[in-house]
C-alpha cells in the first residue's frame, strides 16, 4: 500500500481530530527523538561518552540492551573470524 506523506498525514490529523500541522510537528520531535538517541548509542559503544552519561540520556535499561546487543555483534564477529 503506497500512500504519499501529505496523504498520511490528513488521515492521521482526521483520526486524532487535530491540525495538520501538530502531527507535522509531532513527526519532527520524534524524529529528532530517533536521531538523538541514535548519536548517544554511536557516542557510547565509540567511547565518547560513558555508561553514566549513556544511561542519564537513554535510561538504564536502554543502556543495558545496547550492551546487550553489542556482547552479541562481538560473539558473532569472533565466531566468523574462527569460522
Amino acid at each position: 500500500m503506497s500512500t504519499d506523506v501529505s496523504t498520511r498525514v490528513r488521515k492521521i490529523a482526521r483520526h486524532r481530530g487535530v491540525d495538520e500541522s501538530q502531527i507535522i510537528q509531532r513527526a519532527v520531535e520524534k524524529g529528532l527523538e530517533e536521531l538523538w538517541r541514535d548519536i548517544v548509542i554511536t557516542q557510547y559503544l565509540e567511547g565518547e561518552l560513558s555508561r553514566e552519561a549513556a544511561i542519564d540520556e537513554l535510561g538504564r535499561e536502554t543502556v543495558r540492551k545496547v550492551d546487550t546487543a553489542a556482547q552479541y555483534v562481538e560473539a558473532d564477529v569472533e565466531w566468523g573470524l574462527d569460522a
